[in-house]
C-alpha cells in the first residue's frame, strides 16, 4: 500500500529499472480476436521451451532488494515473455513483437514457436517466414509495416508494448503520473482549463467538447457525485474501446481518477457489454491492482481524496450507448432514454451530477496532462484536434484496430493504412458511424475524418467503425441490414422510433424483394425527416441515417430495383434474372428435371427457355446444369 507520493516515485522507478533490465522482450497478442486464433497456446508453448532452454525469463516485473546481484548490462538480463493487448493488425494474427528489436512476426502457428526460441532468442537471428510480407517484400520491423507506419498512437500507445494485465509495467511506463499531477500540483480549474485548452472533443460519437462537460458537472454543488465511463460498444464492426480496455486498462482507469479529483466525485461506473469477457476481466483485474497499491480506496496516497470504480456489465442492448440509457441500466432499471429535461451533468445516475464520457475519451486525459494542451492541438486539424481510432472491417485487405489523427483522409485511411480492397476489387461505398452514421461513397474518398467535415456531409464519426464495401456490394440492402439492426435494438419507448423504423424496414423489405413501387423513395425520406426531427433520445434521431445517406449517393440503386426490378450489384436473390444461353444448352432437361416450380420448358437436344414470372430463384437450375449454361444475368 503507497502512503504518499514519494512511495508512488519510487515504485515507479524500481519498476521501471526493472523493465530495462529485460534483454529481450516477447509480446504475445493477447486481444480478443488473437486470443480466438490460439495465441495464449503460443504463450504457453513459449514458455515452455524457455524452462527447457534453461533461459532466464519474467512474467511479472519485480524490483530488486537493495545489495541484491543483479546484472550491470541489459545484455545479461532476463528475457520478458508478456500477454499484451491487441497489436491492432488483427488481419495477420495471432502476432508476437519482439523488442527491442522490434520484428512483427505474424500468423504465428504453434511450431513456429522452436523458430523463434532457437533462432530469435538464442542467436538473434530473425525469422524471415514470419514477418509481414506485401507485394513480395518483407517487412521486418513493426514501424516499417505500411499498416503501422501512418499512424500516430496516443491512445494505443501501449496497447501491444506492455504486459496488458500488469499495473507493474504501466507503472514503468510513466502510468498514473498525470493522476499525480492533478492530485499534488494541480488545481481542479487548471485541469479543467488544460483540457479545454487541448480542444479534447468525446470520441463517443456525438463530439461534445471534454473541457466544457467537466467544467459544468464541477460547478455542481450536489452531492455526491459519479464517474461514469461508457464502455458499451454496440456498432456491428466496432471494437476500439474494447481493445483500449483490454490492452491498456490502468490508462482508462487514470483518465476516471483525474475526472474523480476534478469534479469532487468519490465513485466510478465502467459500463461494459457482457459479450466483452476479457475487457471485463483485465478492468476488474486492474481495479484489483490499483486498489491494493492504494491508488484506488480511502484517502488516496495520504490524502483527503477517496475514489472507487466498479465495472458494470450491461445485457448487451444498443440503447444502453445512449447516456442516459446507460445510467439508468447502471441504477438498476430498464435501460431506456428520458426527455432531457436535466442534462447527465446535473442529473445523471441516481438522478445526481454525473461525469459521463467514452473509453477513449478517459484514455487520452492523461497523455493531455503530461505533454500539455499545446501539445495535443499541434495533431490535427483546429477544430478536431488529436486523434481518432477506427476499426477497420468489411471488405478490406488490412482489417484491424488504427489510430490516426484527426483530418487524414478517406482515401489515406481505407488504401494507405487498409491497404485497399480485398482481390483488388474496386471501392463503392464505407458505412462511418455504425448504425448512427451514413455511408460515404467514392466522391468522398478524399474528405477528412473529423466531426465538422463528416458533419457538412451528413455522416457522424460515431464511435469510430469502418466498414468498407466492394462495387458487388448492394447499397439498398445494406440500408435494409441496418435499419433492421436498429428497429431491433429500439427500446420501443417513443413512437417516431418504434413505429417508423418498422415502417421504414418494410419498405425496404418490400424494395430488395422486388416489390418496390413508385413513391417509395420519396416516404422513405419523409419517415426519415419525421424520426430524425421527433425522436427521444440521440440513437432514435440518427436511426435513419444509413437509409437517407445511401439515397443521396446511390438513388439510382434504388430506382433500379423499384423500377427496372433489377440490383444492379447483383446481389438481391428475388430480383436476379436467371437466363439460359441458347448456344451453350445441349437440352439435357437436366435443369428443368431439377426445377421446383416447372418454370423451364424445352424440348430435349433443344435449348431449353425459363419463364421468368413462374422462377423462383432458387438456383437449382445453376447448379445442376452440366454445361454452364444457366447464368444470373446482371
Amino acid at each position: 500500500m503507497l502512503r504518499d507520493r514519494t512511495a508512488l516515485q519510487e515504485v515507479r522507478q524500481g519498476y521501471a529499472q526493472a523493465l530495462a533490465r529485460e534483454r529481450r522482450k516477447i509480446l504475445v497478442c493477447a486481444g480478443t480476436g488473437c486470443v480466438s486464433s490460439g495465441s495464449l497456446k503460443l504463450y504457453a508453448r513459449l514458455l515452455e521451451l524457455m524452462k527447457e532452454q534453461g533461459l532466464p525469463y519474467t512474467v511479472e516485473l519485480r524490483i530488486e532488494p537493495e545489495g541484491s546481484q543483479t546484472p550491470h548490462r541489459a545484455s545479461e538480463g532476463p528475457i520478458g515473455v508478456k500477454k499484451s493487448g491487441c497489436h491492432g493488425f488483427c488481419e495477420m494474427g495471432p502476432l508476437i513483437l519482439i523488442e527491442p528489436e522490434g520484428y512483427l512476426y505474424t500468423k504465428v502457428q504453434l511450431e513456429d514457436c522452436e523458430d523463434i526460441i532457437h533462432k530469435t532468442i538464442l542467436r538473434g537471428e530473425i525469422c524471415e517466414h514470419l514477418v509481414y510480407h506485401y507485394q513480395g517484400s518483407p517487412y521486418l520491423k513493426r514501424e516499417e509495416i505500411p499498416f503501422y507506419k501512418r499512424q500516430t498512437r496516443i491512445v494505443l500507445e501501449q496497447c501491444g508494448l506492455i504486459d496488458a494485465e500488469s499495473i507493474r509495467e504501466y507503472l514503468a511506463v510513466g502510468g498514473y503520473r498525470a493522476f499525480e499531477a492533478a492530485l499534488f500540483e494541480m488545481e481542479a480549474e487548471q485541469v479543467i482549463a488544460e483540457i479545454t485548452a487541448s480542444a479534447l472533443r468525446g470520441r463517443g460519437g456525438a463530439g461534445f467538447p471534454t473541457g466544457i462537460k467537466w467544467q459544468e458537472v464541477y460547478q455542481q454543488h450536489t452531492q455526491p457525485k459519479y464517474v461514469v465511463c461508457n464502455g458499451d460498444e454496440g456498432d456491428p464492426g466496432a471494437f476500439m474501446d474494447r481493445s483500449v480496455m483490454e490492452g491498456d486498462p490502468h490508462r482508462v482507469i487514470e483518465g476516471m481518477l483525474i475526472a474523480g479529483k476534478v469534479s469532487g466525485a468519490s465513485m466510478g461506473y465502467i459500463y461494459v457489454r457482457a459479450e466483452y469477457p476479457i475487457a471485463v476481466k483485465r478492468l476488474q483485474t486492474a481495479i484489483i491492482q490499483a486498489t491494493e497499491l492504494g491508488l484506488l480506496g480511502q484517502h488516496i496516497l495520504g490524502t483527503d481524496f477517496s475514489f472507487t470504480i466498479e465495472v458494470y456489465r450491461g445485457a448487451g442492448a444498443f440503447v444502453c450507448g445512449e447516456g442516459s440509457a446507460l445510467t439508468a441500466s447502471v441504477a438498476g432499471n430498464r435501460g431506456m432514454p428520458r426527455v432531457k429535461r436535466f442534462r447527465t451533468v446535473a442529473q445523471g445516475l441516481f438522478e445526481k451530477p454525473t461525469l459521463l464520457n467514452n473509453v477513449e475519451t478517459f484514455a487520452n486525459i492523461p497523455p493531455i496532462i503530461n505533454q500539455g494542451a499545446a501539445w495535443y492541438r499541434s495533431i490535427g486539424p483546429a477544430s478536431s484536434p488529436g486523434t481518432k481510432t477506427f476499426a477497420l472491417t468489411g471488405n478490406i485487405t488490412n482489417t484491424g484496430l488504427i489510430e490516426v489523427p484527426m483530418g487524414m483522409t478517406l482515401r489515406e485511411v481505407i488504401f494507405d493504412i487498409g491497404g485497399g480492397l480485398r482481390d483488388q476489387a474496386e471501392f463503392k461505398a464505407v458505412q462511418i458511424g455504425g448504425p448512427s452514421g451514413g455511408c460515404l461513397g467514392k466522391d468522398d474518398l478524399d474528405l477528412p475524418l473529423d466531426f465538422d467535415s463528416l458533419k457538412k456531409a451528413d455522416a457522424i464519426i460515431g464511435s469510430g467503425g469502418l466498414v468498407v464495401m466492394n462495387h458487388k456490394t448492394c447499397m439498398v440492402e445494406i440500408a435494409r441490414f441496418f435499419m433492421s439492426f436498429t428497429q431491433k435494438e429500439s427500446c420501443g419507448k417513443c413512437t417516431p422510433c418504434r413505429e417508423g423504423t418498422k415502417r421504414m424496414l418494410e419498405i425496404l423489405k418490400r424494395i430488395v424483394e422486388g416489390n418496390g413501387r413508385d413513391g417509395d423513395i420519396e416516404l422513405l425520406l419523409s419517415l426519415g425527416d419525421t424520426i430524425s426531427s421527433t425522436a427521444l433520445c440521440g440513437l432514435g434521431k440518427t436511426a435513419p441515417n444509413p437509409v437517407v445517406s445511401t439515397i443521396q449517393r446511390f438513388r439510382r440503386e434504388y430506382e433500379a430495383h423499384i423500377y427496372d426490378k433489377r440490383c444492379p450489384a447483383g446481389s438481391c436473390k428475388q430480383l436476379a434474372r436467371i437466363g439460359i444461353d441458347k448456344e451453350t444448352c445441349k437440352g439435357c432437361t437436366k435443369c428443368a428435371k431439377a426445377c421446383p416450380v416447372g418454370a423451364i420448358s424445352g424440348k430435349p437436344k433443344t435449348p431449353h427457355e425459363i419463364d421468368e414470372q413462374k422462377c423462383i430463384k432458387c438456383r437449382a437450375c445453376i447448379e445442376t446444369c452440366p454445361c454452364n449454361a444457366v447464368k444470373e444475368e446482371q
